[in-house]
């Protein structure tokens, strides 16, 4: 199963990366959910999107 999560607006797959191996990363974070509200208490900044192993898949619709 695809892990997909989203942050401001944008879908990314995290299924490749080695810290969402499992169901959840940290335990803090799951797959569906929006992360937008949670990277400001979080110990990276945003460029943590850009990593190889995080793709673009799309876009949140309202």
């Amino acid at each position: 199963m695809r892990k997909w999560i989203a942050f401001r607006g944008v879908v990314y797959d995290v299924t490749d990366c080695p810290r969402w191996l499992r169901d959840s990363r940290q335990s803090l974070h799951f797959p569906g959910q929006d992360l937008t509200s949670e990277l400001p208490d979080a110990p990276h900044k945003e460029d943590v999107f850009t990593r190889p192993c995080i793709k673009v898949i799309g876009s949140l619709q309202e």
